[in-house]
């Protein structure tokens, strides 16, 4: 038996969030006491295959296919699923990002597996149980599952599990499958980015605005301190609702659902709706003028006082620290 980790890959390259999986994947292979395996589909270079041994991949599988050149749903899960069943892989991991929650219920249906999607920690190895801890309830809650079919797919939240240096040989291997053109009926024919800046899923920081902010006018303060922090930019849905930003920067139930290491909300009272798809985050701090605004219940930090002159006073501190670093 054998661990097998999907490395997804953007535009050729491997993002964080794939590291964290194969680390995370790797944990797993020596508690089972076995070997990981990697596959990669798409135009990956060899060097950067290769690279995936430094986190602890033994093999890597390379799927190189014109079809498979964009993302598609239903084909990359019958690949992955082969790949298990040819490399007896009765774990599957991968990140828990946009096409990993599309990939992990096709593949355990492939498989017959368990699906444990969103997983925070390690699954936990004893007593003949396999059991995982994984968010529930759009992030509001935490669950233990058991999963006790014979094959388990996990799908990992990003920002969860470091990134862990572990050499193996990384060895490359070229993986062929036949394509069944029933995997094919719904493609993607386009990829429009909103943005180069740092995307929201994969954001290891997050700077999120609003109402408090007044009006899009004041945003510049949000982007001058994000830009500063290397962070993405976020908001409230009232925000996007009224155009002052983009329904991509929506975070909560109804929009992105985030986990940062540090979440950063300005002017924001901290709905149960906006907490559902920020509370995974790892440190919270919260700038309110309002001392009774509810995000001040679930908030690690606390500033009481009005955005327009904490924010500058933040700005201004940031910049000396980096001034002097």
């Amino acid at each position: 038996m054998s661990v097998l980790i999907y490395a997804e890959n953007a535009g050729g390259k491997f993002k964080k969030s794939t590291f964290e999986a194969v680390s995370y994947a790797k944990a797993i292979a020596d508690q089972a006491g076995t070997n990981l395996v990697a596959i990669s589909i798409g135009d990956v270079a060899a060097g950067d295959l290769a690279a995936l041994g430094k986190y602890g991949a033994e093999k890597v599988l390379n799927v190189s296919n014109d079809k498979l050149k964009n993302f598609v749903n239903q084909a990359y899960a019958s690949v992955i699923a082969e790949a298990a069943k040819a490399r007896d892989a009765d774990i599957v991991v991968l990140s828990n990002s946009f096409s990993g929650r599309g990939l992990a219920p096709r593949i355990g249906v492939k498989l017959q597996a368990g699906v444990a999607d969103g997983a925070v920690a390690l699954p936990v190895i004893e007593g003949g149980k396999f059991t995982v801890k994984k968010t529930a309830f759009s992030g509001k809650a935490f669950a233990t599952v058991e999963l006790t079919s014979a094959n388990k797919v996990i799908a990992l939240t990003p920002n969860s599990y470091k990134v862990v240096e572990s050499a193996a040989a990384g060895q490359v291997e070229d993986f062929a499958v036949e394509t069944k053109e029933s995997d094919f009926k719904a493609l993607i024919k386009d990829i429009v980015r909103s943005t180069d800046k740092v995307s929201l899923p994969d954001a290891e920081i997050v700077v999120s605005g609003g109402r408090g902010l007044k009006g899009p006018e004041n945003w510049g303060m949000v982007e001058e301190l994000a830009e500063l922090l290397g962070a993405a930019t976020a908001c409230s849905k009232p925000v996007s609702d009224a155009g002052w930003r983009p329904h991509s920067e929506h975070v909560g139930q109804t929009g992105i659902a985030v986990s940062p290491n540090l979440y950063i909300a300005i002017g924001i009272s901290g709905a149960i709706q906006h907490l559902a798809g920020v509370s995974s985050s790892k440190v919270i701090v919260v700038i309110n003028k309002d001392a009774e605004a509810p995000f001040f219940k679930v908030a690690d930090y606390g500033i009481v006082g009005d955005a327009f002159e904490v924010l500058p006073k933040l700005i201004a501190a940031v910049k000396e620290y980096k001034a002097s670093a």
